[in-house]
């Protein structure tokens, strides 16, 4: 039933071992279970409709440019397109990828400009656990294995097989972000998902360069396990399905991808809104701090039809066609249970619903470029999920060819003293025809204002300094240009600055 993410390592254990059993029962099951949604289609408001059977999937997208051409990723390391109704294969990285335990080819992200660059990126592991997140360039309708390179170094992940995140997303500002796990194992034991120094545990930003290595950002923190998570295509807000270990399951929230910047979601301080197995006095000194989650559910059966399971699927926010009362609400799975529910953003925990369908072996959901929504069984039907309304699907017109854009940032000095202001400076490149671009500090989730790039593309802000503080810039798309987001800089407070010394006397 393909590797989706398991609560504990004891429980990947049991995955494993019930997988070739498993894969047998739901075949059976899916057949039976098909026949079930077509008899009982009039008696409900989302059904299903079979697009294929694959070996292991574990996701789907699609080309951006057009939604009918569809990429369903298979946990052993191909990439099939499924285009009008013929099959073939799109990209096979087999040989490189290892499915030990959770691992194996994860999920893949389409560059934006996918029809005119072919650009595309993976999350795959290896055969000693590292997580890799690379590209590969298409020409027609197959990229060879030839192009394939690295675009941040391996993460290394050495001590489990589990929690390896998996998921690759565009920010809506045409950024890449990646999801990874804590390590694995129980109780987050390595301390990983709240150290900042470590990339597993967390949601990562990377602005991907054609040629070179990338340094991605940690974004956000304090993730178990974060295998899916999405970016509501209306809003752009960002929702994580965190996989709990032996209590609570939880979704996790930001308005925004600039509001998740530094969000710190909790594990392993607290699972869910519990306490979590940590005793690292850190934990205290951050309570207040954590980020909840907007929905949580148990392990064990409430028995009152509300959600429970082992291991959340995360899901998208219903904004494509022919969904009637479904749009707008975020669609969710458990691995354990199968079932497909769903609620209200603005009351999540008091709008959760059961919608009348089980998935066996339910693994991921898939988005394509319309907006319609898809389940994966890991026993190997991929379905798409049909509202009560038309789901015709008008393609939305191909992004513009913008070109990468940069924005470094510097502290004239890293020491200020107490209540006075520092000085920032801030520079774009590439900078022909960027004169009068606004460029905004921020600190932290605060909006500190905004300037326009001087000819030589740059600006100088001279932000008040009561506290240490770190600050970012970013520089909005414009009609060539991609937008970018700098990296931080800490300006900290000193209640008196030394002079510095300009004589052999003082010295």
């Amino acid at each position: 039933m393909g590797s989706p993410p398991d609560r504990s390592s004891t429980a990947g254990t049991i995955v494993s071992y019930l997988e070739g059993v498993l894969r047998v029962f739901w075949k059976l099951a899916a057949g039976i279970l098909l026949c079930l949604l077509a008899t009982g289609a009039t008696a409900q408001a989302l059904t299903v409709q079979q697009v294929g059977s694959f070996e292991e999937p574990i996701y789907l997208t699609s080309d951006p440019s057009d939604p009918d051409r569809l990429f369903v990723v298979e946990r052993r390391g191909s990439v099939l397109l499924l285009d009008g109704g013929e099959l073939r294969t799109f990209a096979d990285i087999s040989a490189v990828v290892s499915t030990l335990g959770e691992g194996g080819l994860l999920s893949i992200a389409l560059s934006p400009d996918f029809n005119l660059s072919g650009r595309f990126f993976l999350d795959y592991t290896d055969s000693a656990g590292n997580i890799h997140v690379a590209e590969m360039v298409a020409s027609g309708n197959s990229a060879p294995l030839s192009t394939l390179r690295d675009v941040i170094a391996p993460i290394p992940h050495p001590e489990e097989r589990n929690h390896y995140g998996g998921q690759l997303q565009f920010g809506p500002e045409g950024a890449l972000y990646v999801s990874t796990g804590d390590g694995g194992g129980q109780d987050d034991e390595h301390e990983n998902a709240q150290d900042e120094t470590r990339l597993l545990g967390k949601l990562l930003r990377v602005t991907p360069t054609p040629g070179a290595l990338s340094t991605p950002a940690v974004w956000s923190l304090g993730l178990r396990n974060a295998f899916r998570f999405s970016f509501d295509r209306l809003t752009g807000a960002l929702l994580i399905g965190d996989v709990g270990q032996g209590a609570r399951e939880e979704v996790d929230y930001a308005a925004s991808a600039a509001q998740a910047e530094g969000a710190n979601y909790g594990w392993n301080c607290l699972e869910g809104m519990l306490p979590g197995p940590a005793t690292d006095p850190q934990c205290a000194e951050n309570a207040g701090t954590f980020v909840p989650p907007i929905f949580e559910y148990p392990h064990l059966d409430p028995g009152t039809g509300g959600a429970h399971g082992c291991a959340i699927i995360g899901g998208y926010v219903a904004r494509g066609p022919g969904m009637g009362d479904l749009d707008g609400r975020y669609l969710y799975g458990d691995l354990c249970e199968g079932d497909i529910r769903s609620f209200s953003l603005t009351a999540p925990a008091a709008s959760d619903r059961a919608e009348g369908l089980q998935i066996g072996g339910l693994n991921s959901f898939g988005q394509d470029s319309c907006g319609r929504l898809y389940a994966i069984s890991g026993s190997g039907p991929v379905f798409r999920l049909i509202g009560p309304e038309s789901d015709s699907c008008t393609p939305a017109p191909p992004p513009p060819a913008l070109s990468p854009s940069y924005i470094g940032i510097r502290a004239v000095s890293r020491k200020v003293q107490r209540h006075r202001r520092g000085l920032i400076t801030a520079w774009v490149t590439p900078c022909k025809g960027r004169r009068g671009d606004p460029v905004t500090l921020w600190q932290g989730r605060r909006q500190l204002g905004t300037r326009h790039l001087d000819r030589v593309c740059s600006v100088r802000f001279r932000p008040r300094i009561d506290r240490r503080s770190s600050f970012r810039t970013t520089v909005k798309e414009s009609d060539l240009f991609l937008p970018a987001i700098s990296r931080k800089v800490t300006i900290k407070p000193v209640r008196r600055l030394r002079r510095r010394c300009a004589t052999a006397r003082c010295q």
